[in-house]
């Protein structure tokens, strides 16, 4: 049976609900990745988390990642999570991020997204997540 995102809220009070990505087509391609195994990390602004936005992410919560339409896509785990300046960003995380070739390619494209998303600085804060998925709620993966 196929659960709403209501009843996985209501099981999981704690957790947030989140779009990975700013367009269907990323969104898409990001939870492809996801639920294939090759991205367990993702980064973004940490501008965009506190008073006024998401909750920072905490080793142990779960979160729901949602479709673009906001059907519950997958239930991940952080596993760890730290704060880095834009400079600091290493291959290994990029890697573990899935999506690109090399730091250089991260830099290009992160970049973009941020200036999309708000702005980008040399010395701007990012939210770095490592996370494990722990249900995947796609027809015939529940």
């Amino acid at each position: 049976m196929t659960q709403t995102l209501q009843q996985i809220i209501d099981a999981n009070p704690e957790a947030e609900t989140f779009r990975f990505g700013d367009d269907k087509a990323l969104c898409d391609q990001i939870l492809a990745l996801v639920r294939s195994g090759k991205k367990t990390a993702t980064c973004e602004a940490a501008r965009h988390y506190g008073e006024k936005g998401d909750a920072w992410p905490e080793i142990g919560r779960r979160d729901v990642a949602l479709e673009w339409d906001g059907r519950p896509a997958v239930m991940i785990e952080t596993v760890a999570v730290e704060t880095r300046c834009w400079s600091e960003m290493d291959e290994d995380f990029v890697a573990a991020q899935g999506e690109f070739r090399d730091l250089a390619h991260w830099r290009e494209a992160y970049r973009a997204y941020f200036e999309r998303t708000g702005g980008w600085s040399e010395d701007m804060k990012i939210m770095c997540e490592r996370f494990r998925v722990v249900e995947d709620y796609a027809e015939g993966n529940t």
